[in-house]
């Protein structure tokens, strides 16, 4: 309407109503125009207000998707925090295990076993006391009772007896009264000692009034079977010895670099085995230290086939592995994910591979099996591929190399390994896979040669479980005895569970190695003999190995009753 352009003619006079018409449609049209922009602006207005709005819903929707995911995290984590913390420490398995057992409802329950020996199953063997000393304890017949209680005669004699054995055990705490015999010259030779007396026997500590027996006796109740030191002095008392604190930590203070030396030999000797073990747990050491803050310390482990090695420091970096094996080391480490182990020298120059461990991947599984009930069937899947995995490896290794059988079993060990990697990867290319499925496929995948080096290397273990076994004793200490007061204790205490655990290996008793080391010690004048390597045990003849395998001898004073 824009376009239509109308003009006055004088002429016509009939157009003047019809002129008056238009000039009301233009002024309507004007109205309608005014309005219709009104109205666009309006429009526009409320199409702003419907874009905001509509992303303000998006955001809500968005925010309430990200806190009910957050709230399913929370729940999972909160299901997972309560099965560790009320849950079995133990890796055994329970029929009612809530830490490292994931139940399947499809799996038939299988009854609690009995206590004791399983029926069909072959009786114990008796075991041997014959290494014992024997005791010879008379026991005759009153002598009331040597006559026929009839017609008064004596009994004769049969000339053998009935005998019976029973097992006892005598404690003793004694002083050791040592007489020296003395001798006066009678002759008139000059320049020689009037008086001669017999010498002392060697004394492991000098000046100190308990023997080597009272030592060894504090080593091994307190390193080795991890009793506290004031229940071992509670148990002296009770004999009638009764020790005081610090006779005690002055003693072994003393001690201390005596086994330094054969300390240092086994972390020699382990740094140069082919395949370790290697983990690490606090302890504490109630020192303070300059750049350290706090007591926290770690204690780590180093295993081989023929040693095993613990060491303490005041961090848990890579620069403790790194300095115990040293820069020439090759070979394998058996180890869990941490990251220390993947930042060693050693393991990014490719001289050092890192062999990871199964039972912590099966834990994630277990992990989101407990965490996420909705991904239990998920879980339990992979939970049984792993379960085929161990045994599909046990079989292989029941077999002899060479063998038939064995070359079967490692063809179907790595047909199942092949399989368990491609259903990996076929799960992590699905788009819809849940954020806890990826994530524990996703370091699956980035330990997966770690994790099959023993497909290729039968020696290689699937787990860390012997390396963990050997933390146990330490453990059990930390929490009986609670780490070191001080720093040379807690050496110390690394160098006892070093030579015990090693001596293990090697089936010494430690009670007899401690006993004929302590003696070249004293006769070295309390110092560690020059001979160390004669007393380890990768450099004895297979003699003197049984000698320090054999059971320790009575105390002489109960010899001599």
């Amino acid at each position: 309407m824009s376009s239509i352009h109308l003009e006055w003619n004088p002429v016509d006079g009939q157009l003047g109503s019809l002129w008056a018409l238009v000039e009301e449609l233009r002024r309507e049209v004007g109205e309608l125009r005014a309005e219709n922009a009104e109205l666009r602006q309006q429009v526009s207005s409320l199409k702003c207000d419907v874009g905001y709005w509509k992303s303000r819903h998006a955001d809500v929707v968005e925010r309430n998707t990200k806190l009910h995911a957050e709230l399913n995290e929370a729940k999972a984590e909160i299901r997972q925090l309560r099965d560790e913390r009320f849950g079995k420490k133990s890796e055994k398995e329970y029929g009612t295990d809530r830490t490292n057992r994931l139940e399947d409802p499809q799996e038939q329950l299988v009854p609690a076993k009995k206590r004791g020996r399983q029926p069909g199953s072959p009786a114990p063997k008796r075991r041997d006391y014959s290494h014992l000393p024997v005791r010879i304890e008379e026991l005759d017949v009153p002598d009331d009772a040597k006559v026929c209680a009839c017609c008064g005669l004596p009994l004769e004699a049969l000339g053998h007896n009935a005998d019976s054995e029973q097992i006892e055990i005598e404690t003793v705490t004694y002083r050791r009264v040592m007489r020296r015999k003395r001798y006066r010259r009678i002759c008139e030779c000059v320049d020689q000692p009037r008086t001669i007396t017999a010498l002392l026997p060697a004394k492991l500590l000098p000046k100190s009034l308990c023997g080597t027996s009272v030592w060894i006796h504090l080593l091994l109740e307190k390193f080795y079977l991890q009793r506290p030191m004031h229940r071992i002095g509670g148990q002296l008392q009770l004999l009638g010895l009764n020790l005081a604190p610090g006779t005690i930590a002055d003693g072994l203070r003393r001690i201390e670099p005596m086994l330094t030396p054969v300390y240092n030999a086994i972390r020699t000797r382990q740094a140069e085995s082919v395949y370790s073990h290697a983990d690490e747990t606090r302890w504490y050491v109630f020192k303070e230290k300059s750049g350290k803050k706090g007591c926290h310390w770690w204690l780590w482990l180093f295993a081989g086939d023929d040693a095993v090695a613990y060491v303490l420091d005041a961090t848990r970096s890579h620069d403790v592995p790194e300095s115990h094996f040293g820069k020439a080391v090759e070979g394998v480490l058996v180890v869990d994910r941490y990251s220390a182990y993947k930042a060693m020298a050693q393991v990014k120059s490719g001289k050092l591979l890192l062999a990871f461990c199964w039972a912590h991947v099966r834990r994630d599984f277990v992990r989101v099996g407990k965490g996420y009930p909705e991904l239990k069937d998920w879980a339990l899947a992979w939970l049984l591929r792993i379960r085929e995995l161990y045994g599909v490896n046990r079989e292989r290794l029941r077999h002899s190399p060479g063998t038939n059988e064995r070359a079967a079993a490692e063809l179907q060990l790595r047909q199942h390994v092949a399989t368990m990697a491609s259903q990996r990867d076929t799960e992590l290319s699905d788009k819809t896979l849940r954020q806890p499925c990826s994530k524990v496929l996703v370091s699956l995948s980035e330990h997966w040669n770690g994790l099959t080096l023993f497909v290729n290397d039968s020696r290689v273990p699937m787990d860390t479980n012997y390396g963990e076994r050997l933390m146990r004793g330490p453990a059990v200490g930390r929490k009986n005895y609670y780490g070191s007061g001080s720093e040379w204790s807690g050496r110390m205490a690394m160098m006892l569970f070093s030579i015990f655990a090693t001596l293990a290996l090697w089936k010494i008793n430690p009670r007899r190695w401690l006993n004929l080391y302590f003696e070249e010690c004293a006769q070295a004048g309390s110092n560690a003999p020059t001979n160390v390597a004669d007393f380890l045990p990768w450099n004895l003849s297979p003699t003197r190995l049984s000698e320090f395998q054999a059971a320790m001898s009575v105390n002489p004073v109960a010899n001599s009753s």
